[in-house]
C-alpha cells in the first residue's frame, strides 16, 4: 500500500510538472480565437504595482489567458462539474434543452450613470428623433430553462430602470415584450450571448412600429442557413463538449436592394452586409458587418433622405441588414472606439434619427456612453 502511494504521488508530481515545464515553454498568445478576445500578456513590474496588489491579481489573469491547452483541461473541468451535478462552469449556467446562460448581476451604479449619458446627449441634440432599444439576453426569455435554484438579477427590472432614470425627449422600443411573445421561435443562440437574426427580425418590427414606419414580411426575404457549427461566447466559458453547435441564417432580401459600406473612414469597403470570410473562423457572429469597428457608414439605393445614427454594441449587427432597407444612409458607431463629439457629428452629417442598441447586460458595465456628455 505504503508503494502505491508512493507511486501515485510520483506520477502527480511529474504531471503537474510536465504542465507547469509546458506553461514556461509555451509562447504566449496574443488572441484567443475560442474566446474572441485579447489575452493578458506579462504585466508590468513596478514596486508600486506590487505593494498595491495590482502586479499580482494581473499575473493571476496572465496564467490563466496563457495556460497551455486551457480549452481541453476547461472542457475536462466542465464535464467534471456535471457529473457532480454543478449548475455552472465559469460563471455560465447548464440550462435545459442545450441552452447555456450567464448570469446577470444586478447593476452597479455604473447603468445610473449610463443613464445620466443618454439624458446629457438629449439635452444638445433636441428637434432629432431618439429611439432607445435596450433588448434582454436569453436568461431573461427562458427563466423555465435555468438550473433549479439558478440566481439572477431582473434584467426587465434593469431596463425599466434605465428608461425612467432618462431624461429628456426618446422613444423606447419594447424590445424585451416582443421577444417573450416569440420566444417559441429560435430567437437567441444556445451557445451565445446574441440574439439570432430571427430575435433580430422580431426586434425590427417593434423598431419599426415605434418609429411608424412599415417593416418589411418575413416572406419578402429568403432565409438561408449558412453555419452549421456555431460555437459563441458561452460556449467558450462553458467549453461543455456535450453542447451541440448552434445554425446562423440569415435574411436574404427578395427585392432589389444594393449597400455600400465603408468602414472605418475609408479603411475598408463592402458591398454586402454580410463578411461571409468570417464562417470559416471561430468567430462566426462577425459574418454580420464584419464584427466591431469604430464607425460604419452604409449607404442604399432607398432613395427617401433618411438618415439614421446608431449608437450600439454587437447586438446592432443583426438588426442592420433589416433596418437599411428603410434608410438611404446609416451611422454605426462604437463609443469603445470612437470619441468624437456625437451632438456635433448629428449636427454636421444632419441626422434626422438617432437609435441606442444595446443589450442590457454589455450596457449596464459599459464604461464608454460617458463620451456622449462632451
Amino acid at each position: 500500500m505504503k508503494r502505491l502511494n508512493t507511486i501515485m504521488i510520483v506520477v502527480f508530481a511529474v504531471f503537474i510538472g510536465g504542465v507547469a515545464c509546458m506553461n514556461l515553454l509555451a509562447e504566449d498568445q496574443p488572441f484567443s480565437q475560442a474566446e474572441n478576445r485579447p489575452l493578458m500578456q506579462f504585466p508590468e513590474v513596478s514596486l508600486d504595482r506590487i505593494t498595491s496588489g495590482a502586479f499580482t491579481k494581473d499575473v493571476e489573469t496572465y496564467l490563466s489567458d496563457q495556460f497551455v491547452h486551457k480549452r481541453f483541461w476547461t472542457s475536462i473541468k466542465a464535464t467534471a462539474q456535471k457529473v457532480v451535478l454543478k449548475k455552472d462552469n465559469n460563471g455560465v449556467y447548464f440550462g435545459e434543452d442545450g441552452y447555456l446562460f450567464e448570469k446577470f448581476e444586478p447593476p452597479s451604479e455604473q447603468l445610473d450613470a449610463n443613464s445620466e449619458s443618454i439624458s446629457r446627449f438629449l439635452e444638445k441634440t433636441k428637434g432629432v428623433s431618439v429611439y432607445g432599444l435596450l433588448a434582454p439576453t436569453s436568461i431573461e426569455i427562458y427563466p423555465d430553462k435555468l438550473p433549479k435554484f439558478a440566481q439572477t438579477a431582473s434584467e426587465t427590472a434593469a431596463i425599466q430602470r434605465v428608461e425612467e432614470q432618462v431624461k429628456g425627449d426618446i422613444s423606447w422600443i419594447d424590445a424585451t415584450g416582443a421577444l417573450k411573445a416569440a420566444k417559441e421561435q429560435p430567437i437567441y443562440f444556445h451557445t451565445d450571448h446574441h440574439w439570432t437574426t430571427h430575435g433580430a427580425y422580431v426586434a425590427y418590427r417593434a423598431a419599426m412600429e415605434k418609429m411608424g414606419m412599415a417593416p418589411l414580411s418575413s416572406d419578402e426575404f429568403a432565409i438561408r442557413t449558412v453555419s452549421k457549427n456555431f460555437r459563441g461566447t458561452y460556449d467558450a466559458k462553458a467549453n461543455d463538449p456535450s453542447v451541440e453547435s448552434d445554425e446562423i441564417d440569415v435574411f436574404e432580401p427578395k427585392f432589389h436592394v444594393s449597400y455600400d459600406v465603408d468602414i472605418d473612414d475609408g479603411q475598408s469597403k463592402m458591398d454586402s452586409l454580410y463578411a461571409w470570410e468570417f464562417l470559416e473562423k471561430r468567430d462566426q457572429y462577425s459574418l454580420f458587418l464584419g464584427g466591431n469597428h469604430r464607425a460604419v457608414t452604409i449607404h442604399s439605393n432607398v432613395k427617401n433622405g433618411r438618415k439614421l445614427m446608431i449608437f450600439k454594441d454587437s447586438y446592432a449587427h443583426a438588426l442592420v441588414p433589416f433596418l437599411a432597407n428603410h434608410f438611404e444612409e446609416i451611422y454605426m458607431v462604437d463609443l469603445r472606439y470612437d470619441h468624437r463629439d456625437m451632438a456635433q457629428v448629428v449636427k454636421e452629417k444632419e441626422i434626422q434619427d438617432v437609435l441606442f442598441v444595446y443589450n442590457i447586460a454589455g450596457f449596464a458595465e459599459d464604461e464608454n456612453l460617458i463620451w456622449l456628455r462632451q
